[in-house]
């Protein structure tokens, strides 16, 4: 049997948040080891790419990360006029070049950062047992492996709501600087989007589950209208997809076998469950989460119970309300009828419908 290699804590993933929680984890002392399956940080990418203005504080190397400047959304509720919300500020990122970024910072901060390495068991006494056949032994596991943790699976929090969706990168035959959302009723628990980065754009949708089946020709049907109006190419230049959690905040802490376990990012349900987005909650999240597994080890015992209440006050309350409105639309679906534009609206943050009571 292959040695056990000991370290103070393991990170699961080198997403963003994976990434925060090395660096922050190893800037604080600690030995780190990091593992991710991707043979090259951050590629192939699964994610639209878009993050609010906000997070510029966190992007590591603008001239590279960022793709372009988004000043404004425009929505369109089935074949109404569009809706412009004119002062939604962001940028467009470069997620390879933004996660590779990440990466080497953590690297730079002692983390022993391992590539093309998948964690395929957690055994329950807590060690993570390698594809390779590698058997790492931590005090402290953090879960920043996606949607489908096998970090939350061991101490019992997993996604259980899901959206699957379908990415498409396609020529973008004019400047634009905001993002297009297209809300339809064929377009069951999700949306459709085209997210402009300089010369090219990231047109994809998502959906329940359910209706996986149709995610092809929802795309397609998006790309033929965008074509006919002049504002996309017909090549498909890239194909992406993948699920993003839309349940809300799972429990994010845990123990195996002794050890403490923190999920941070998508692990942690932190998606927003009607936009999807999840870049800033991984980040921020993961931060947290290196924080709080260095003060563990540093014996403090409240660290777990802080780092749960900390992402219960920051995340709770909207990540609450995005789940109320995407129920709402699914029980209609569920019911067997078709949600009104009224309801569509109410159920998309470009509207004060969404934000009411």
């Amino acid at each position: 049997m292959t040695a056990a290699i000991n370290t103070d804590i393991l990170v699961l993933g080198l997403g963003p948040a994976g990434a925060c929680a090395a660096m922050q984890a190893a800037q604080q002392g600690c030995r780190v080891i990091a593992v991710d399956r991707k043979r090259i940080a951050g590629q192939p990418v699964q994610c639209a790419e878009f993050v609010p203005a906000m997070i510029g504080i966190d992007v590591p190397d603008r001239t590279t990360a960022v793709a372009q400047p988004i000043r404004a959304m425009v929505t369109t509720v089935e074949d109404d006029l569009p809706d412009l919300m004119p002062d939604f500020p962001g940028h467009m990122l470069d997620r390879a070049a933004f996660d590779a970024a990440l990466v080497d910072r953590a690297m730079a901060a002692g983390a022993d950062c391992r590539l093309n390495t998948r964690v395929r068991e957690l055994t329950p006494d807590g060690v993570a047992v390698t594809t390779d056949g590698a058997r790492i032994q931590a005090q402290v596991l953090i879960g920043a492996d996606g949607p489908r943790s096998i970090a939350g699976r061991a101490i019992g929090s997993i996604n259980t709501e899901l959206v699957e969706t379908r990415q498409i990168t396609v020529p973008l035959l004019e400047p634009h600087e905001a993002t297009d959302i297209f809300l339809a009723t064929d377009v069951v628990g999700g949306y459709g989007w085209l997210f402009p980065k300089g010369r090219t754009a990231n047109l994809g949708a998502g959906v329940d589950p359910t209706f996986r089946h149709r995610l092809k020709e929802i795309v397609r049907k998006i790309h033929r209208s965008l074509v006919a109006n002049g504002r996309v190419g017909p090549a498909v230049l890239r194909l992406t997809g993948g699920p993003i959690p839309v349940g809300g905040m799972l429990m994010p802490r845990g123990a195996v076998g002794g050890r403490l376990v923190l999920l941070t990012g998508d692990a942690a349900g932190l998606a927003n469950p009607v936009t999807g987005a999840g870049i800033a909650a991984a980040i921020h999240s993961g931060k947290l989460a290196g924080e709080s597994a260095a003060s563990h080890l540093a014996g403090c015992a409240t660290a777990a119970d802080d780092y749960e209440d900390e992402l219960t006050m920051i995340y709770q309350p909207a990540l609450d309300r995005a789940v109320r409105r995407r129920v709402e639309l699914r029980d209609l679906y569920r019911a067997g009828r078709v949600p009104s534009r009224a309801m569509l609206r109410r159920g998309w943050i470009a509207y004060p419908e969404y934000w009411a009571r």
